[in-house]
């Protein structure tokens, strides 16, 4: 425990200091964490005896994440019809060592953590002109949306878990994940829906579309954490490394942000909330 704390910890301060600088460091270490998460997943299928296309995987990362770098739709578009052709040609040139369905799971992996953490980039940049007034001072625009994602996410991991704790009796998914009820979902929703209002509050956005996202916030992020523990129920693995210690793996730690970076960033496009 003492272990977690500690990892804990430090793992907050390292997060504020790069989402707080933002730019080239923060798109290095969404870089980096994107190629940890996605070699822990080729491990993770590994044990069911998978042999998944890792270097194409690697380069197709890092193509992804230079296009959300650049923001350019159309190229991200030919990077994920590219990764998709190099890998089923390469389960026909490797036929006997890639299997389709190795195929398959390496094209899943890569837009899976690909595309999410390609949204953590373009949501850190968006509108860097637009400036919030806080009681702590100016932040950027993308830099308060970056910590609404992720505290908004924490927030749902946090209620759910004490709410469960106290007084869960309900199981939510059983045969997927045994601890969650459903007494703890609930409290994840109304929890996260009072934090992400309480933010839209210090940054100066607008109460409704902030309650409505911590919402949805609370529902992508269990789903998320769901798929990943469906994923690891498949492969027979409990965590997906131990690069943190006393907290797993960085997909164990990321798995419901998979799911809510995109979230964040279309709530944030189409309800215009840097214009209000």
């Amino acid at each position: 425990m003492i272990t977690r704390i500690i990892t804990g910890i430090v793992g907050i301060a390292l997060a504020a200091f790069v989402i707080q600088t933002g730019g080239t460091l923060f798109a290095v270490f969404a870089l980096v964490l994107s190629l940890l998460a996605w070699f822990e997943y080729v491990r993770a299928f590994a044990h069911r005896g998978g042999n998944l296309a890792f270097v194409p995987g690697l380069l197709g990362l890092a193509l992804l994440w230079g296009c959300a770098w650049l923001g350019n739709t159309d190229e991200t578009l030919f990077v994920s019809t590219l990764i998709v052709l190099v890998i089923l040609l390469e389960s026909v040139l490797l036929h006997g060592r890639i299997t389709f369905v190795d195929a398959c799971l390496s094209i899943a992996g890569i837009f899976y953590f690909g595309f999410s953490f390609g949204y953590m980039v373009m949501l850190r940049g968006f509108e860097p002109e637009v400036m919030l007034a806080t009681p702590f001072g100016p932040f950027e625009f993308g830099c308060a949306m970056i910590w609404v994602m992720f505290i908004g996410t924490w927030a749902s991991d946090t209620f759910a878990y004490f709410v469960g704790s106290a007084i869960g009796s309900h199981k939510l998914c059983p045969t997927i994940s045994p601890n969650k009820t459903v007494e703890g979902f609930l409290g994840s929703v109304v929890g996260t829906t009072a934090a992400v209002y309480g933010l839209g509050c210090f940054f100066g956005l607008p109460g409704l579309p902030m309650a409505a996202l911590g919402l949805a916030i609370s529902i992508l992020a269990t789903l998320g954490d769901l798929v990943e523990s469906v994923a690891k129920r498949y492969t027979g693995i409990k965590d997906s490394g131990n690069i943190i210690p006393g907290h797993g793996g960085v997909w164990d730690r990321f798995d419901s942000v998979l799911l809510t970076a995109p979230l964040v960033f279309y709530v944030t496009v189409f309800c215009s909330l840097a214009a209000k």
